[in-house]
């Protein structure tokens, strides 16, 4: 899974953050693996960029990436992740597993929109957090939440197959 985020990671379209298929590959991961592999999934990405490996969007990787303007958001990845654990450790149905990832993404977008805000917003245009969060959060939502969507669909339906083999 840690190879689907990569390949996600790299489609992007250009923007303040850019928009990726990793959201995507990040909550799939969990859908698949569950909370606990679905982190370490996660993780090894992480890992893997600030050994600079360019796993990043615009295949960027290292510590100077990470430090950049969106590596609160990749951090926040890992937040994401233990905190769909922590929904679904009893309780694995439809509206928990949704529930834990709207949850993630919320917590991701604080600690990315934090780190953006708190590091940044004197290299940029943002002058404040209510403009940070239109810059990198609004724009993002609704396509986020079809993204989760589409993560807990494609899940389940790949968990069938495979659960079959």
């Amino acid at each position: 899974m840690t190879v689907v985020i990569i390949l996600c990671s790299w489609i992007s379209v250009p923007y303040v953050v850019p928009f990726t298929l990793q959201t995507f590959a990040i909550f799939l991961a969990f859908e698949l693996l569950g909370g606990g592999w679905g982190t370490v999934s996660v993780a090894v990405y992480v890992a893997l960029a600030l050994l600079g490996v360019p796993v990043l969007s615009g295949f960027k990787g290292g510590v100077g990436a990470l430090a950049g303007a969106t590596g609160g958001y990749v951090f926040g990845f890992i937040l994401s992740g233990l905190i769909y654990w922590a929904f679904t450790l009893k309780e694995r149905g439809y509206i928990m597993r949704a529930v834990a990832c709207v949850v993630g993404l919320l917590a991701c977008y604080a600690v990315g929109t934090l780190w953006f805000w708190l590091v940044y917003s004197r290299d940029t245009s943002v002058e404040g957090l209510v403009s940070a969060l239109m810059t990198c959060v609004v724009p993002y939502i609704a396509i986020d939440l079809v993204k989760i969507a589409l993560a807990i669909f494609l899940g389940d339906r790949l968990k069938k197959i495979i659960d079959k083999r």
